[in-house]
């Protein structure tokens, strides 16, 4: 389990933004990213690393806040970088348009979105089907899915999250969440919400899963890298980072950090799939 808070927490990772050269202090590049807690592992480390490896380069703080409100905040201008774990919609498109910014997408890691039950519970797969029928409210008890006699509590993420908004239109054709769902704001806090109860079944990125989850298969295929690459897995998708414009100096410079041998390193080392 994460025991890093991924909640609408801003992470700064910055010890000091200069750099001390002959005596004089100078100030570094402030970056400010904020988006989408799938991506946030990612770029925290990133962050981390980056600016370790560059000292004075930058200043980057980064928080999660969910893919919708990541691009909201960049159409405004008060961040640099939004992370989203699904491409920006046609009105996001539009709106971003209007005030004169220009959405480019920058493909940082590829992702499986998986659904994910508590160890004690000895289902090990699912059809897409049937979980559509959980989380639609047809299906109710374990036992109609070949588990053991139990109520199924569902858990979900809330409607600014892009992982909800993929695993609305991939597995339940955009049709409602039962409304006793419990919703929640990170991929952190379904972890956690499923690892405590032996009824409940979640969704989290390939990048959370835990010996606390138990992942299952979906259609008979499990997660992974290659089946992420193939696009094999039923719920797979892409992971980005958005810029305004194509990005330019101290933005690109991390971009480029980011899309690199060490980024993609990364990227496979908080375990999501590296795009190269």
């Amino acid at each position: 389990m994460r025991k890093k808070s991924l909640i609408k927490s801003v992470i700064c990772l910055a010890a000091a933004g200069v750099m001390l050269l002959g005596g004089a202090a100078l100030a570094a590049d402030k970056i400010s990213i904020s988006g989408s807690t799938t991506v946030l592992p990612i770029a925290q480390k990133a962050a981390e690393v980056y600016m370790k490896t560059n000292p004075g380069a930058a200043e980057i703080s980064v928080s999660g806040t969910g893919s919708g409100d990541g691009l909201k905040a960049l159409v405004e201008g008060s961040i640099d970088i939004a992370d989203s774990s699904r491409a920006a919609k046609d009105k996001e498109i539009k709106r971003a348009d209007e005030k004169g910014v220009k959405l480019v997408k920058h493909v940082v890691a590829l992702d499986c979105i998986v659904p994910v039950v508590n160890p004690a519970n000895k289902v090990t797969g699912l059809t897409k089907a049937q979980i559509k029928d959980i989380y639609t409210g047809a299906i109710k008890n374990w036992s109609e899915v070949g588990g053991d006699d139990g109520p199924i509590v569902v858990i979900s993420r809330d409607s600014s999250s892009g992982t909800f908004e993929v695993w609305n239109e991939l597995v339940l054709h955009k049709e409602r969440v039962r409304p006793d769902a419990q919703l929640q704001a990170s991929n952190g806090a379904v972890a956690q919400a499923v690892a405590s109860n032996k009824y409940a079944i979640g969704y989290v990125g390939i990048g959370y899963l835990s010996k606390d989850l138990k992942g299952l298969t979906v259609d008979g295929v499990a997660a992974s890298s290659d089946a992420a690459r193939d696009k094999s897995y039923p719920v797979s998708r892409e992971l980005y980072m958005y810029t305004n414009g194509e990005p330019t100096g101290a933005v690109k410079a991390f971009i480029d950090f980011v899309m690199g041998a060490e980024g993609q390193k990364i990227a496979g080392e908080e375990g999501f799939v590296p795009v190269r």
